[in-house]
């Protein structure tokens, strides 16, 4: 069986969907079987960041509703042969979906897949509720400013207080001489303010914000830092993970892996 992962954050704009596109692109170039679903019904964007928004004909609330299939639904990455997605509907959410309809989805494409990786709502607000149903893990993405980082703190409770145990912070959007002049939080204080652990930082780059633009996962730029760095975070979220029913050396898991 599959494990399922869900990347939120506490704001919108913090770069959450591109780390979904990007993680997903990344676990499927190493050879696991991953599909991307947004969950973020009525503001979808992680369609346009892997350049596939033309092909989605049915989306998840088609298939939690019942109104098509998983396969119909899904969509395959032609240039990365493990990736697919599924992608948010066009409206906002009607109050027809449950946390039910969501956890039944995850089971069934963890029948199909490795990785789930969820995309949730931005904030803390029912759409996260929904996402956060089948999910066991929460990869938290915060952009290094007070309110961005006050916001992503309480998120990391309510989701500590819905049950996800396995939560991580990623650190989008960083720009070092910044925290070096005290400008925005350093590395200790944001680690003396949120509980869960830093799984990453992502440097601010103007070519992650080029291939968002262009529907292209920069990971597939595999020469450059941040195809490592992304790496290196793949690596750590697979340890949090640890194993599902088996016992075993996590550093040669990762190794069989790609990582």
């Amino acid at each position: 069986m599959g494990r399922v992962i869900m990347v939120a954050s506490g704001k919108g704009g913090t770069g959450k969907s591109m780390v979904s596109a990007n993680l997903g692109a990344l676990f499927a170039m190493v050879g696991q079987r991953v599909v991307i679903v947004d969950m973020d019904m009525g503001l979808r964007n992680v369609d346009l960041y892997l350049g596939l928004e033309e092909k989605v004909l049915y989306d998840a609330h088609d298939v939690m509703m019942g109104i098509s299939t998983i396969s119909q639904a899904l969509v395959q990455d032609e240039r990365i042969p493990n990736l697919w997605f599924l992608g948010a509907s066009v409206s906002r959410e009607d109050g027809s979906l449950t946390p039910l309809h969501a956890e039944i989805l995850c089971e069934k494409l963890k029948s199909r897949f490795d990785l789930v990786i969820l995309d949730a709502p931005a904030g803390t607000g029912d759409g996260l509720v929904i996402a956060s149903a089948g999910a066991e893990m929460a990869v938290m993405v915060s952009t290094p400013e007070y309110a961005s980082l006050r916001d992503v703190g309480a998120l990391d409770k309510i989701l500590a207080e819905m049950g996800i145990l396995k939560r991580g912070l990623l650190l989008n959007r960083v720009v070092p001489d910044l925290m070096k002049d005290g400008i925005v939080p350093s590395l200790q204080e944001i680690a003396g303010t949120i509980d869960s652990p830093l799984l990453g930082v992502i440097l601010e780059d103007r070519n992650i914000l080029l291939s968002t633009n262009l529907g292209i996962p920069i990971v597939l730029k595999e020469d450059t830092y941040i195809f490592r760095n992304f790496l290196k975070i793949a690596a750590r979220i697979i340890n949090m993970l640890g194993p599902e029913n088996e016992s075993g050396n996590e550093e040669s898991k990762n190794q069989k892996q790609g990582f």
